[in-house]
């Protein structure tokens, strides 16, 4: 059998059921783009560690960026928010290694990139929504409820004892007191800072709204998000990536690799419930 030049043997590849079209794409060096999901609320706890974090993510983010032929990574980015510390984590490690491997990264926000999702797409160098995406919430939040009165009620007392004059502050079950309130209030402002900072570096003169509007804590639909200059443009992942890099582009999806604990005995039902119920907390503040 006379041998076969290139062009013929990715013809007869293509031709094989199933995995044709893919081993013929990867020997012609088609272009790649690893996709890397980053959906749920921001952060973790319990034993499986739940939720979105660097500790979770850390392994999948450096694989997407070790891929061969690699051309680009997209970010699908579906998210409330939550933990501020882990979203740093998280799109400081994508821009580390987007920049070491001169890698563009592209972000696509779905149901929402909403406070802390809204910073892990701006990672992105450009970001992209639908139309009824909820994009933005750059802000702030600390929620909770208050008992002063309750134990009384009940004939429970309170004891608390603390080496440190501040170190019960917010206690749920004492009156709140408004010193407390101002030094929450400094921390949240500190943390909002570094959040704005974040999305003026990487949005830079794209960013088409006075501060008041855009650092409110307001959220917009993809739509307004486009003309305020929070995205870059309305469109989905495979339709823009085969747009920037043509019908061959694949895409390999890099998921991230469950705990021991996690795979051996699965998600306890207690963590499973609070997990769900801070989940839905932060879902059912966008309508979703």
């Amino acid at each position: 059998m006379p041998a076969m030049n290139k062009k013929d043997l990715l013809a007869w590849l293509r031709r094989l059921p199933f995995v044709g079209e893919r081993l013929g794409d990867r020997l012609d060096g088609a272009p790649t783009v690893a996709v890397l999901r980053l959906d749920g609320v921001i952060g973790g706890r319990g034993l499986a560690r739940r939720g979105l974090n660097l500790a979770g993510m850390a392994d999948a983010i450096e694989r997407a960026f070790k891929l061969r032929h690699l051309s680009a990574v997209a970010l699908a980015v579906n998210s409330p928010g939550g933990s501020p510390v882990q979203s740093a984590l998280i799109a400081g490690r994508i821009r580390a290694l987007a920049e070491e491997k001169e890698i563009p990264v592209y972000a696509f926000c779905e149901d929402a990139a909403a406070s802390g999702g809204y910073w892990l797409a701006c990672a992105g160098d450009e970001i992209y929504a639908q139309g009824a995406s909820i994009v933005g919430s750059i802000g702030v939040v600390s929620a909770g409820f208050g008992f002063p009165d309750m134990l009384a009620k009940i004939g429970v007392e309170r004891r608390v004892h603390t080496s440190g004059v501040r170190k019960a502050i917010l206690d749920p079950f004492r009156p709140e007191n408004p010193d407390d309130v101002d030094q929450l209030k400094e921390i949240q402002e500190d943390v909002h800072e570094q959040f704005i900072e974040f999305v003026r570096a990487r949005r830079g003169d794209r960013l088409d709204a006075s501060d008041d509007v855009l650092f409110s804590g307001e959220f917009w639909t993809g739509r307004r998000a486009l003309a305020l200059g929070l995205i870059d443009g309305i469109g989905d992942l495979r339709g823009v990536m085969r747009d920037k890099f043509g019908e061959k582009v694949r895409l390999r999806v890099v998921g991230g690799r469950r705990g021991w604990l996690e795979r051996r005995f699965g998600l306890n039902a207690v963590d499973a419930l609070l997990d769900g119920m801070e989940a839905r907390a932060l879902w059912w503040r966008f309508g979703l």
